[in-house]
């Protein structure tokens, strides 16, 4: 059975808004009390929320709380737009939805007190932890940086 997007929200949701660590290793322990297709459907269901994230309107905002020397925005690396999507999906659902129609929602996640990183990890902690082996797993959306070939429409392929 498929984990629907509503179970997914509803998971998501247990954070409370925040992808800290704390909150990513309950979720990961909850999760891995459950049957290991449901660990596999919140993989699935995470990587597709973050793939669809991976847009250049996100990717090139600049970094809401720096600014280079000179006073310039400070671009986003390719690993900090990564965990600024994850603190987006750790927001919940409707901030995910709303950042679609209107990108400057998204710019306070890429802030440096947003850090979402420790969420990439639950469905591998998840996993463990109801088997006992680490999981070499792929999903069908990659969520690394530029791998959303139509949300790059500018990038060079």
């Amino acid at each position: 059975m498929v984990m629907t997007w509503a179970d997914f929200w509803a998971w998501i949701g247990t954070l409370d808004g925040r992808a800290d660590e704390a909150g990513c290793g309950r979720l990961a322990a909850e999760l891995s009390k459950r049957p290991v297709s449901d660990i596999q459907g919140f993989a699935e269901r995470l990587a597709e929320a973050l793939y669809r994230l991976d847009q250049e309107k996100f990717g090139t905002l600049p970094v809401a709380d720096l600014t280079l020397r000179d006073g310039e925005p400070f671009p986003q690396s390719a690993d900090s737009f990564l965990y600024a999507r994850c603190a987006v999906v750790a927001a919940g659902r409707s901030v995910w939805e709303s950042v679609f129609f209107d990108v400057g929602r998204f710019a306070p996640y890429t802030a440096s007190t947003h850090d979402g990183e420790f969420l990439l990890y639950v469905p591998d902690q998840a996993y463990e932890l109801a088997t006992g082996r680490e999981w070499d797993r792929s999903t069908r959306h990659c969520v690394e940086t530029f791998s959303n070939r139509d949300g790059w429409p500018h990038q060079p392929a």
